[in-house]
C-alpha cells in the first residue's frame, strides 16, 4: 500500500514539473500604475507660481513697468472705457498742435458738458496753457472740450485726430469719441495703449510739469475770475517720489489710474483699469516694484521715455 502511494506522488510530481518550468521561464506580469499624464488642456490649466504676480484680479486690467521693462501685467490687451485717463490724448494733441499762449474763447457749447467741471462760461477768453493744466490737475471736463474745439474744430473732428494719433503711437486696442472720457461702447483702450500714450505724453516736459502740481491757480484772461486747482490723484502729496500723470473714472470705467513714481533714478509706471481699491493697490504696486526690480532701471535716465 505505501508502495503505491509512493508510486502516485512520484507519477504527480512528474505531472507539475513542466508547468513549474514553463511559469519560471514566463512569469506573470502585473501593471505598473503610473501616475497619468496630464493633457495640454490640462497643463495649461496648472496654477504658475502665485509669487510671479503678487496682484491678480486686483483689477480688470493692469501693467506695471519698471525702468521700462514690464513686470506684472494683467489683460492688458482687454478692450475697456478708461474715463478720463483720455485727456492724456487730448493734451498730448493739444501740445503738438497749439500755441500755449494763444488766447481761446470758450464757446456756447460749454454748457452741454456734465461731469468734472471747472465751469467755464461762454465768450469768457482762457490761455491754452491754463485749460491744459485745468484739465489735466482737476480733470475739467468744460476745459477738454474747449481744446478739442480750439485744436479740432468740434468734438467729432478731434475725435478724428485723437484716433489718428493712436494709430501713429501703434494703439491697436483703442478708439475714441470725445475729449473728455465720457462714456460710450465705441469708446476705449487697453493698458498696453495707455502705456504707449503716457510715454509719448511724458516727453513732454509741460505735461509733465502739470501732472505733477498738487495746487495750481488758473485765471481768465481779464483776470476776473481765479480757479483754484487741486489735483484728482490723491498719491502726489502722499507717496514719496510720485511724479503724478491722471486719474479717470465713471460708473462704467470704475476707478482707473495711470501713475508715475520715480526713487533714487528709477522709475515705476503703473496703468490700473477698474480697480477694486485704486489708491491702496496703486501704492502696493510701486512699493513691490521699488523693493523687488529696482535694479532694472539703475543707471537710466528718467522718463525720456519713446519720443514718439
Amino acid at each position: 500500500m505505501c508502495t503505491m502511494k509512493r508510486l502516485v506522488l512520484l507519477l504527480i510530481v512528474a505531472m507539475l514539473c513542466p508547468v513549474l518550468a514553463q511559469a519560471a521561464k514566463h512569469p506573470v506580469k502585473h501593471p505598473v500604475k503610473h501616475p497619468a499624464k496630464k493633457t495640454v488642456k490640462q497643463a495649461a490649466k496648472a496654477p504658475t507660481n502665485p509669487a510671479a504676480d503678487p496682484f491678480a484680479r486686483s483689477a480688470r486690467a493692469y501693467l506695471v513697468q519698471v525702468g521700462g521693462t514690464t513686470v506684472w501685467t494683467h489683460q492688458p490687451d482687454q478692450k475697456l472705457p478708461p474715463a478720463s485717463i483720455t485727456k492724456i490724448m487730448t493734451a498730448l494733441l493739444t501740445l503738438e498742435r497749439a500755441n500755449l499762449n494763444e488766447v481761446v474763447t470758450v464757446p456756447s457749447s460749454v454748457m452741454e458738458e456734465t461731469g468734472s467741471r471747472m465751469h467755464l462760461r461762454p465768450g469768457e477768453r482762457m490761455r491754452v496753457r491754463d485749460l491744459l493744466a485745468a484739465m489735466l490737475i482737476e480733470s475739467a471736463n468744460d476745459a477738454a472740450h474747449v481744446l478739442a474745439v480750439h485744436v479740432g474744430g468740434s468734438e467729432p473732428r478731434f475725435a478724428a485726430l485723437m484716433n489718428a494719433r493712436a494709430a501713429q503711437l501703434g494703439m491697436k486696442s483703442t478708439h475714441f469719441t470725445n475729449s473728455a472720457g465720457h462714456h460710450d461702447p465705441a469708446h476705449y483702450t487697453s493698458a498696453n495703449d495707455l502705456l504707449r500714450l503716457t510715454e509719448a505724453a511724458l516727453a513732454r516736459p509741460m505735461f509733465r510739469e502739470l501732472v505733477s502740481k498738487v495746487r495750481y491757480d488758473v485765471s481768465t484772461v481779464d483776470n476776473k475770475r481765479t480757479f483754484k486747482l487741486v489735483n484728482s490723484n490723491k498719491l502726489l502729496p502722499k507717496y514719496d517720489g510720485m511724479v503724478g500723470v491722471k486719474t479717470g473714472y465713471t460708473p462704467e470705467a470704475g476707478r482707473c489710474l495711470v501713475a508715475l513714481a520715480e526713487r533714487d533714478g528709477v522709475e515705476v509706471l503703473i496703468v490700473l483699469l477698474r480697480a477694486k481699491d485704486r489708491w491702496n493697490l496703486a501704492t502696493r504696486m510701486l512699493d513691490t516694484a521699488f523693493q523687488r526690480y529696482a535694479y532694472l532701471g539703475a543707471g537710466k535716465k528718467p522718463v525720456a521715455l519713446a519720443k514718439r
